[in-house]
């Protein structure tokens, strides 16, 4: 587990955190252990809300970005490189102590290469398939990505699901998707807003509620859409309660939570998705083809059909809401 990483550091190999000061945490999701830290001096950095609530539940102080000057910084490795490289340029930036802790399959093994040719790294701990190292100073400026990088049109930012182009699976969905969507539309889900857009194209949408949980994700999809008829929530769909009956759900839900598949979290959004539709109104879904929604569809939902797809993707739409028939 990550968390004895952290524990042999400070305990046995010579990890010595400052005395006093704030010490940053930047995207621990949730389950991570921070027991080796005090509490009452961390400030969770994390913009991903289920994570940031999980925290935040937890007693811990939370923000969704780094803000002043920090006496210590824990750098979480997420999968994405430039992702983990900007973390770690920002950690840099405002910490006295740098640590970074990662799994080998979120790439630790090559980052602590490339951190040792910019910075003195004070220990090392191997453990678990994974390691843990910490250094201060070192020249990472270039590390850190840009504010914004343009994809097709779109602002997006690094570390966002698709930052570097539409992902496939919505651009079927939104080829597949009717002329008529209704009034109040939901995109949950929505990302850095691909699929909000082309929703938008259509007159007769007067509310479309934009629901991420990714906060910089979000931030995007705030420049990519702009439209008066837009509601941005940075929220975790599965807990999210809509302020009116949809006439439509449109997603493309996530099944990763982190490094491990996750299929109940798309069984999560179609729960939710039904939930919030009016008696008549449909739901709009893209999803992976080897994964098993019909199940979880068919329960939540009167009528249930493929309307498109190839090798990888199927578009799936639903109607008849279970919560109407109660």
């Amino acid at each position: 587990m990550s968390h004895s990483r952290l524990t042999l550091a400070i305990e046995d190999n010579g990890l010595t955190l400052p005395e006093a000061g704030e010490i940053a945490v930047f995207a621990p999701r949730a389950g991570f252990d921070l027991s080796a830290l005090p509490r009452e001096r961390c400030r969770v950095i994390q913009p991903l809300r289920p994570d940031y609530e999980a925290y935040e539940r937890a007693g811990y102080a939370c923000d969704v970005a780094e803000s002043g000057h920090y006496a210590a910084a824990l750098v979480c490795l997420p999968r994405a490189k430039k992702q983990a490289h900007d973390l770690i340029a920002r950690a840099v930036a405002c910490a006295d102590v740098v640590i970074v802790d990662g799994q080998k399959t979120e790439g630790s093994d090559s980052i602590l290469k490339e951190c040792r040719k910019r910075a003195e790294v004070a220990g090392v701990v191997a453990k678990a398939h994974g390691k843990l190292f910490w250094f201060s100073g070192g020249d990472f400026a270039d590390w850190v990505a840009p504010e914004w990088q343009e994809v097709d049109g779109f602002l997006t930012r690094a570390g966002v699901f698709s930052a570097d182009g539409i992902d496939p699976a919505s651009k079927m969905l939104a080829a597949a998707l009717p002329a008529k969507l209704g009034r109040n539309v939901a995109d949950l889900g929505a990302g850095w807003g691909y699929l909000s857009r082309d929703i938008l194209s259509r007159e007769s949408v007067e509310t479309l509620y934009l629901v991420e949980a990714d906060h910089a994700a979000l931030d995007c999809a705030r420049k990519n859409v702009e439209d008066a008829r837009a509601a941005f929530h940075w929220a975790d769909v599965t807990r999210w309660e809509a302020r009116a009956r949809m006439d439509s759900v449109v997603m493309n839900p996530p099944f990763h939570t982190g490094r491990s598949a996750e299929p109940a979290l798309g069984v999560a959004f179609i729960e939710a998705a039904a939930r919030m539709l009016a008696p008549s109104g449909q739901l709009w879904m893209v999803a992976n083809r080897h994964l098993p929604y019909e199940t979880a569809l068919n329960a939540a939902f009167g009528q249930v059909e493929e309307i498109a797809g190839d090798g990888r993707f199927k578009v799936l739409h639903a109607s008849r809401p279970s919560r109407a028939r109660r």
